[in-house]
């Protein structure tokens, strides 16, 4: 192997000479005889000296170099790492699932995929625009407790999966009460009953059920509001919200009547009252 390795160096450098390669690409070639722990070591004393670019690539260097040693897995944390912390997401994620991918089982798995979470989840958008990143967060943080649930990083991974949850219920009534605004209130209704259904222990959750009180009542739905306002009176009884709803099925002579057959009743029972 040495031998071979040495062959390869020698023709580059042949090739060079002839104006054949460029030193760059001289420089590519990998010294097989440079142990790995002293690569390794090498690329932390550039970390600790503030020159991650170097690190970079001495972590970079190990993975072609040994690339089955357990050298070569600590550098792929490492350059994961070094890329989140360097806001380089897209690469932080690509190695990060790759390094997951590879070696699931080692211990440093659980925080490789916690950086591919965190990597998402720093590209979260304000609610106004896109949430990929938010939904990409959820799941991989989801991720991380479903596959490593002893691991140190699942109590964050778990506030992390609630902030994205509720920005994405938070989208959700954006685009609703958007269209309620505009009076299409069967577009309004589907956007509140993703937010029922899909993000019951949300903050959201509240106001959905009183804005699918008001697109109800204004299509002349009288028993899904009335169901509907039954269902946030039941989960969130002091609430203002439902307490404009209450008020808004009076000013019609309703009351909030619960149908135990609509598709509100039967989620309104996985309600948390978040």
């Amino acid at each position: 192997m040495v031998l071979r390795s040495g062959f390869i160096v020698a023709a580059a450098l042949a090739l060079g000479v002839a104006g054949c390669a460029k030193d760059e690409d001289i420089n590519s070639f990998v010294d097989p005889t440079v142990p790995a722990d002293q690569t390794y070591n090498e690329a932390l004393a550039n970390l600790d000296a503030g020159n991650s670019s170097e690190a970079k690539k001495k972590f970079a260097k190990l993975d072609r170099q040994h690339p089955y040693s357990n050298y070569a897995k600590k550098a792929g944390v490492m350059s994961t790492y070094l890329a989140y912390r360097s806001a380089e997401y897209p690469e932080a994620i690509a190695r990060g699932k790759r390094f997951v991918q590879l070696y699931p089982s080692n211990a440093e798995a659980p925080y490789a995929l916690y950086l591919v979470g965190m990597s998402h989840f720093r590209q979260i958008n304000d609610v106004t625009r896109d949430q990929d990143s938010a939904k990409a967060a959820y799941q991989a943080m989801s991720n991380l407790v479903q596959r490593y649930p002893e691991s140190e990083y699942v109590e964050d991974a778990k506030r992390k999966m609630r902030i994205s949850k509720d920005q994405l219920a938070g989208k959700e009534m954006l685009v609703g009460r958007y269209y309620q605004e505009r009076r299409e209130y069967l577009a309004s209704i589907n956007r509140y009953r993703t937010v029922v259904e899909q993000f019951e222990d949300t903050r959201h959750v509240e106001e959905a059920l009183a804005r699918l009180t008001e697109s109800y009542y204004a299509l002349g739905l009288q028993s899904e509001a009335q169901t509907a306002a039954a269902v946030l009176g039941h989960n969130f009884p002091d609430s203002q919200w439902y307490k404009d709803s209450y008020a808004l099925l009076d000013k019609g002579g309703l009351r909030p009547l619960e149908n135990q057959g609509s598709w509100i009743s039967k989620a309104g029972r996985l309600i948390t009252g978040a």
